[in-house]
Order: structure tokens, then sequence, then C-alpha cells
């Protein structure tokens, strides 16, 4: 596989705020052959230098901040559009790619977490650049609903139906860095598209998420769901789970369970909330998951997924319960686990339920299947980027997602309109 020199650093003289961090273990990632092969062979290579260049035209930390705010959502932007089939592909990997703005994200986040601008940058400056970056890159400052109103009884008024959506980066590269998330390939996919359903038209709105603790412990899921939730008649958090089945996962747990993230960061606690005082253990969904799993969505078999771990009250020991928690338990696994996929699921539950939406709102999480390279191609170390059977896995997971949400939107009693 053909790779290409890291970018360069866009730099200047050393500014007051003091020497700029290093790369993250995330973004040390890109040096790789895989990863650069992902960014030539999608057009997304000159992203980096780039957004470098403009960085380097700054003179002012308000200089700095229009640049990245305007470059980030053009990166968005950009990979939706090469998703969805809007102007040239420029490059032969398949468009359904969610891997090109990973890592052309990554790039512009080490450009700007080690320029060394002519003027002072403080490390509260630089933080907020990268919070900014993050936000405009990801799409989470893109989420354009259709207008409406609320009515009487907690529902919208009648047109057009919002759902808003939500996916994830790749994770485990440390196994193999050629991974992709095809959560985020769904969010890419249905952006901004329109889903015909037995009730009408339903506009879908999506963002992603980074797969790091931390970013979850800053607030990062509420900050951006926040002020859409009273505004959707659906939503749901989608992430990679487990092999050949999609779930509906009925029941989310207040634990992390420590296993590493992007950037090999372990936490094992409690999900850190605000409001700590009155966090529960478990949260719900409220997603119609009998008319999800009952309808014909596609090749993968769809679960109402009911199972949970946990420390029974009174005990002092894990314990698997089939049929979800029992009264008072402490929460160990939700029913997707105990990793990112339960917290975000967690988080936008709990969210919901503090706005008071938890009788009008249908909302959730869902798990695609595995996305699998085919055969002859599973060793990460000789491993071509893409196959055919691993391009196919993926539109086929997409589709799936898309008629899920076609279901979950038009399922009776989920219509607020």
């Amino acid at each position: 596989m053909a790779g290409l020199a890291a970018p360069t650093t866009a730099t200047a003289a050393p500014g007051a705020g003091g020497a700029a961090p290093a790369p993250t273990v995330e973004e040390r990632r890109l040096d790789g052959e895989v990863p650069q092969e992902i960014l030539r062979r999608s057009g997304f290579a000159a992203v980096a230098p780039a957004f470098a260049r403009g960085l380097g035209r700054a003179d002012s930390y308000r200089e700095a901040r229009a640049v990245v705010a305007r470059e980030g959502a053009a990166l968005w932007r950009r990979a939706v559009d090469r998703v969805q089939g809007r102007g040239p592909a420029r490059g032969d990997l398949s468009r359904d790619d969610d891997r090109p703005l990973y890592w052309a994200r990554l790039g512009m986040t080490r450009e700007l977490r080690t320029w060394e601008p002519g003027f002072g940058l403080g490390e509260r400056q630089r933080a907020a650049l990268l919070t900014e970056l993050e936000r405009t890159s990801r799409g989470q400052a893109d989420l354009r609903l259709p207008h409406g109103h609320r009515d009487g009884h907690g529902g919208h008024g009648k047109g057009v139906k919002r759902v808003l959506l939500t996916g994830f980066d790749p994770f485990t590269l440390d196994r193999d860095v050629r991974i992709s998330n095809p959560s985020g390939a769904v969010a890419l996919a249905l952006d901004g598209t329109v889903i015909d359903t037995p009730d009408g038209p339903a506009r879908v709105e999506t963002a992603v998420f980074p797969v790091r603790w931390t970013d979850f412990a800053q607030g990062t899921v509420e900050r951006a769901l926040r002020p859409y939730l009273p505004r959707v008649d659906l939503f749901t958090t989608v992430s990679q789970g487990r092999v050949g089945r999609f779930d509906v996962e009925r029941t989310n747990g207040a634990w992390r369970g420590g296993f590493p993230d992007n950037d090999n960061v372990s936490r094992t606690e409690t999900v850190p909330v605000a409001d700590p005082a009155s966090q529960p253990q478990w949260t719900t969904t409220t997603l119609p998951y009998a008319a999800i799993t009952a309808a014909d969505t596609g090749r993968f078999p769809v679960y109402d997924n009911t199972a949970v771990t946990e420390i029974p009250a009174g005990g002092d020991e894990p314990v698997v319960r089939p049929d979800g928690p029992t009264p008072g338990s402490t929460a160990r696994e939700g029913g997707g686990g105990n990793y990112l996929s339960n917290e975000i699921a967690y988080r936008a539950t709990l969210l919901r339920d503090r706005l008071g939406l938890h009788g009008t709102l249908p909302g959730g999480h869902v798990h695609t299947p595995v996305l699998q390279f085919g055969t002859g191609n599973t060793d990460p170390a000789t491993g071509a980027v893409t196959d055919p059977e691993f391009v196919r896995n993926r539109l086929d997971i997409v589709a799936q997602a898309r008629a899920i949400v076609a279901v979950a939107v038009s399922a009776p009693g989920t219509d607020r309109g």
C-alpha cells in the first residue's frame, strides 16, 4: 500500500502562550501507511495541509477561530457530499466510506494542536479552537431541522417529521487500523435526507461523536443534543455492535467498564454526569422496539436486546439478567455493554428524561452489525484497505439502518403530530 509523508505542520514564531502540545495518541496513527492511503484514495490528503496554510495566515485568535469554524464545517459538508454522491469522488475509494472524514479531521486537529502562531495563544484559547473544530467537523453545528411548532400535547404540528441520529468514529484501531465504523457511514449517508414513510416524509439530521472517555465526561453529548431533543419526533444513537445482527438496546447502564478508547485511555467508574445525586443506575429506550424487530428491514436480523449485567441490591458480585435489571440494582453493563456506545445511549436518554420528554419522545440506541472485511482480507498486517464484500456489507448496513429509522418514526405511538 502506497503511503504519503505526514502533512507539514503550520508554524510561525512561538507565541506568548508557550510551546504547543504534542500530538495525541490518536493523531500519531496518521503517520501509518493505511491512513495515508485512505486519505490519498479519497481525495482528502490535501485537507490538513490546506488547513495549516489557512492557520498560518491568521494573525489573531479571532481570525484563527474563523478559519477553524469555516474549515471544520467545510470538511463535514465535503464528507457528506462525497458519501451522498454530490461532486467528484476525487479518488477510487468507494463513496460510502466514513474513514476519509475521520483521518482528515485528525490531520486538522494535529495541525491545530501543534500550531505555534506569531501571536500569543493561551492554553484555554487553543482548547476552545480544538473544541470548535471538533464541533463543526462532526456535523454538530450543522443540525438543520425543518421549521414546525409544538402542539398542546407535547407533539409537533403537521408537516415533515424530524429525526436526529448520531454515529461514531472508527475504534480499536491498534487492532486493525483499516477499521471503518458503519454508524459513521450511516450518519454521513442520512444527513439532510428525507425518508418517505407511510405517515409522510421524515427529515434526518445527523452528527458523529469521538470514541474518547474524556470528551464524554466534559459533556460533549449533552451540549450537542440538548437544543434539539425538544424539537424532534424521534432520536437514535447508533454504534457498531455484534457480528451479524442489529440490536435495539432496551436498557442503558450508568457504568464505564474501562475498555481503552482511541487515545488508549481507560476509565472504570460510574458515568460522570451533571447532578449525580439524581443520577439513575438505568435508563430505558422509548424506541418502538416491537415494531422495529417485527419489520422486514434488510438481510440482518434485528433483536430487542433486554439483557444487562447488574450487582443486585444487597449483593456484591455482577449477575447477568437476560430480562433486564432488578429493583435497586447497580449497573455494570447495559444492553449495549459498558463502553462509549452504552454511554452515549445512557446520556441521551437521561437527557430526554431530565427534559421531561420520556412520555412523548421516542429515542434510544441501535447497534449495527460489525462491519467485516471479505474472505481472504482479514489480516490487518497484509490486508487491503477495502474490498468488494467490505463495501457491500457497509452498504447493506446503511440501507437497513435507513429502513429501521423509517419504521421507527412511523410506528404507532410515535406520531407526535
